[in-house]
């Protein structure tokens, strides 16, 4: 597609090269950094997703937009310290949200048999964290339905007419991949801390949010009219 090769302009490249050496910061520092440089490391790659994809063009676009935002304003929150992991999760549950929306904005079909593996792994998320949850236990549980809905209509996305195939997989795939990342962290709070899983948590976070806000880039263009062959006699 011509559009993706345009898009790899110098300034996308700056991005990217912005976008990588905070990653590769906050790696660094996660553990044993200042405050100061977790919390702009850790933004940083947030911050040159949401450039990239300004303007946000159309309605899909801009509620992608608006779960990108919500995610940093997460971001920022977590690490600031533990008082505020709450208003922290609350912010991820609206960027879920609003991703969730995005999606519902290009199809609203049910598909309940690809909601099924999504119900299943909300019952069994909450079933294996529920005994380490404690008081976290109801926003927590909500965080697990907001975020396993949000993976079910980006399943039932794929196919819909009004975005391009590559998208809808970079769409599903970022929701899979923010699920694993999730899934990863709550393990790493709520049942043991396993070393190392943070490194992974963040890998599949960033790829995640990658691969969501590549699937808003697209130009949308009208469909074409199919053009009959035959000339008329």
């Amino acid at each position: 597609m011509s559009s993706t090769r345009e898009s790899w302009t110098g300034g996308t490249k700056l991005l990217a090269a912005a976008s990588l050496a905070g990653a590769v910061g906050f790696l660094f520092a996660m553990d044993v950094g200042p405050r100061e440089a977790r919390l702009v490391t850790k933004a940083l790659p947030m911050v040159c997703l949401l450039l990239w994809l300004w303007p946000a063009r159309g309605r899909y676009a801009r509620l992608i937009f608006a779960g990108l935002a919500l995610s940093l304003l997460g971001d920022v929150l977590l690490e600031v310290g533990p008082d505020l992991f709450l208003p922290g999760l609350g912010a991820f549950l609206l960027a879920h949200v609003g991703y969730t929306a995005a999606f519902l904005s290009m199809t609203r079909r049910p598909a309940l048999l690809r909601a099924l593996p999504f119900l299943l792994l909300a019952v069994g998320a909450t079933v294996a964290l529920w005994p380490g949850l404690g008081g976290m236990a109801p926003p927590v549980t909500a965080y697990v339905a907001v975020i396993c809905t949000m993976g079910w209509r980006a399943a039932a996305m794929m196919s819909a007419p009004e975005l391009p195939r590559r998208e809808q997989w970079l769409a599903f795939l970022g929701a899979l991949l923010f699920s694993a990342s999730d899934g990863l962290l709550s393990i790493r709070l709520f049942v043991t801390p396993l070393p190392g899983l943070g490194y992974a948590v963040m890998l599949l976070y960033w790829a995640a949010q990658l691969c969501i806000a590549a699937s808003a880039r697209v130009e949308h263009a009208p469909v074409p009219v199919p053009v009959s062959s035959g000339r008329p006699t």
